[in-house]
């Protein structure tokens, strides 16, 4: 569970997007952010997660929204899922858990009884002022687009 709070500075990144250009946070000061963290490119829900933020692409970024998948995964494999889901956003890599636990979403996580370490699924709203306005601690992957979008009109 992340020990950042809404109405605080978004801690500062910078990592390798699929394409293996640098990307940071700065680089979109201004602008307002989702930033989302998910465990592994092409798992179940990862990729309803990836689908569903793809379908509603258009109307996230007419709201002024970028869009930032965070995993552990490496580069290349997140170039095959975009490239396998059409994905219209950037996808960071981040095997060595460096945003990842900037943002504290890795944690103990149990599957059948058994428990260990992998990343919370977990997604920032950052305003143009790098301010996190909301955390989604439990995204609904099937309808997460709609659900940043309520809470975003809410503000």
């Amino acid at each position: 569970m992340t020990t950042l709070s809404e109405g605080k500075k978004a801690p500062l990144f910078k990592g390798k997007n699929q394409n293996g250009e640098s990307i940071s946070l700065s680089d979109f000061k201004g602008k307002n952010i989702i930033l989302y963290f998910y465990p592994q490119d092409d798992t179940p829900t990862c990729t309803v997660q990836a689908c569903n933020l793809r379908d509603h692409f258009d109307i996230l970024t007419k709201k002024g929204f970028v869009v930032i998948g965070v995993s552990p995964d490496q580069v290349d494999k997140h170039k095959k899922f975009e490239t396998k889901h059409t994905l219209p956003f950037i996808l960071l890599a981040d095997p060595e858990l460096s945003i990842i636990e900037k943002y504290g979403v890795w944690g103990e996580k149990s599957m059948y009884g058994k428990k260990y370490m992998g990343l919370i699924r977990t997604t920032f709203l950052i305003d143009d002022k790098g301010i996190i306005k909301k955390i989604f601690s439990k995204p609904k992957s099937k309808e997460h687009a709609q659900e940043i979008l309520e809470t975003w009109n809410q503000k």
